[in-house]
């Protein structure tokens, strides 16, 4: 928070009663806050005449209503990757005592700040090179927004609170050496609000609902994505800290809150649990991209690459690899593209090589019972004991992705199999959950490198499925994610037969998350 602060962030709606120990906690998830700030702030390579860095700013964008529904009505969704006007986090709050308990709400964005080269005597330009060598490039830049406000559960409960959440216009002016001309970066006003209300469900449980909009009149109709953007919110979020109250899992609710978390209503947002794993939950993030509960930037990386979904070595290699003249225009890009490639070229190499194989956990061959999995159920198959392990040579032999079957409820599934998709309640990927109760078709059985084995699946009512088949793009699940299912009726769509596949073990970047996308 402080780096963002530093860089031209604004507070506002200061705390009312005291600091509070939640204040603490949210700070706790400021790495993880500011890789949601600046997620696709600028790709690799960096540069603006990139052609992915020609279309920006993806995620949590809240325009002026009017430009944004002229066209017709937003669809609301949990994934904030579509553009709306406003932005709904709905979470449940247990307050151990909720007359003294207490909510921090902090509401954080981007507004943009166009940055426009002049060059003495000419007037805007697209690039400028001074005496010195420097490059000059205008761009469009954003500076970090939050505003915060802390109350008692008991006023929320009452009728809510509102404030404001916008920043002013403003403009600087930076003039170059030897009068070669001047760099002008301006900012057009943000007008927006956040309402915190709370319903209370039961004695010590209470539904919290956090509403942002933006309030700013609108640009005219025809005015470009880009140009509205300079009225919008952008990669909008919210954090939430509770004082004598914790907040409840929307992905794992606790034992009978299931109905009461399927009630709540996010939209283009969700909300996950903040701090450390097993940690009860007070704090709260609700991002415009799905995370899981207690999301955590890895310990080995050493600074951010504006893509959390990427991975450091393998864009720190490709980033040392830039030319010199690639360099120099990211570096004139941004400052922010310019700080990614000093970290880069002054990295140490025992830096570097953290970054390559970090395991995080080792999984037991036989996982214990859950509640999903009951104790008598069986086991998710394992590689024979006598396999040799999977980097030596030999270890595919005898694998057939096509024709390998696994037993399933007593059924064997391989290629060709027809199942319905049960994720699990615990510990599956956000986008498999979706996925709940559909029917698919088994294209391949692989063997994972730990052991495991998970079954590739094409989507039975899938328009893309046959595409996807051939392209060998699948979803993939576990033996106990499915249930098998007979042979498809004549009124039912079938998928593509199953397209050859190489024998292989997978790794964990083929598991569901990595192909789904």
């Amino acid at each position: 928070m402080a780096e963002a602060l530093a860089e031209g962030g604004t507070k506002s709606a200061a705390p009312r009663g005291g600091a509070g120990p939640s204040l603490g906690v949210l700070e706790q998830l400021g790495a993880v806050a500011d890789a949601v700030l600046y997620e696709g702030y600028l790709l690799y390579p960096y540069r603006r005449s990139s052609a992915k860095n020609r279309v920006r700013w993806q995620f949590g964008v809240l325009f002026p209503r009017d430009w944004v529904e002229a066209d017709g009505p937003v669809t609301p969704g949990v994934s904030g990757s579509a553009d709306s006007w406003y932005q709904q986090t709905e979470c449940l709050l247990r307050a151990r005592q909720p007359v003294s308990a207490r909510v921090r709400v902090r509401v954080r964005y981007l507004q943009m700040q166009r940055k426009q080269v002049q060059e003495a005597g000419h007037g805007p330009v697209e690039s400028l090179r001074t005496d010195d060598g420097t490059v000059h490039l205008t761009f469009d830049e954003a500076l970090p927004r939050e505003c915060e406000v802390e109350l008692p559960l008991d006023e929320l409960l009452r009728g809510g609170h509102t404030f404001a959440v916008g920043a002013t216009a403003g403009e600087d002016v930076e003039t170059l050496p030897e009068g070669a001309g001047r760099v002008v970066r301006t900012r057009e006003e943000i007008r927006a609000e956040t309402t915190v209300t709370a319903e209370r469900l039961s004695d010590d449980l209470c539904r919290i609902r956090v509403r942002t909009t933006n309030t700013a009149p609108a640009p005219a109709s025809r005015t470009t994505r880009d140009e509205a953007l300079r009225r919008a919110l952008i990669a909008t979020h919210t954090l939430l800290g509770g004082d004598g109250a914790e907040f409840v899992s929307l992905i794992d609710p606790p034992a009978g809150l299931e109905a009461p978390v399927r009630a709540c209503r996010n939209e283009f947002t969700f909300p996950v649990l903040g701090g450390e794993s097993g940690d009860t939950g007070p704090v709260l993030l609700s991002a415009p991209i799905i995370l899981p509960d207690h999301p955590q930037v890895a310990p080995e990386s050493p600074g951010d690459l504006h893509d959390a979904a990427e991975i450091d070595e393998i864009l720190t290699l490709r980033t040392m690899l830039l030319t010199d003249e690639e360099k120099r225009e990211a570096r004139a890009t941004d400052p922010r593209a310019a700080a990614i490639l000093d970290r880069v070229d002054t990295m140490p190499q025992e830096v570097f090589e953290r970054l390559h194989g970090a395991v995080r956990s080792l999984t037991p061959a036989t996982p214990a019972a859950s509640a999903d999995r009951p104790s008598d159920a069986p086991a998710t198959p394992t590689a024979p004991a006598d396999r040799p392990a999977w980097w030596q040579e030999g270890a595919d032999d005898g694998i057939s992705p096509t024709s390998d079957t696994v037993l399933v409820d007593g059924v064997p599934l391989g290629g060709g199999s027809r199942v319905r998709l049960r994720p699990r309640g615990r510990g599956a990927d956000a986008q498999d959950m979706f996925l709940a109760g559909r029917t698919a078709e088994v294209a391949a059985v692989f063997h994972d490198v730990d052991g495991s084995v998970h079954l590739a699946v094409t989507l039975d009512d899938d328009p893309a499925a046959e595409l996807n088949h051939w392209y060998g793009r699948f979803h993939y699940f576990r033996p106990d994610e499915l249930e098998p299912l007979g042979p498809a009726g004549p009124d039912e769509p079938a998928a593509p037969a199953p397209a050859a596949a190489p024998a292989r073990h997978t790794t964990d970047s083929e598991t569901p998350a990595a192909e789904a996308e």
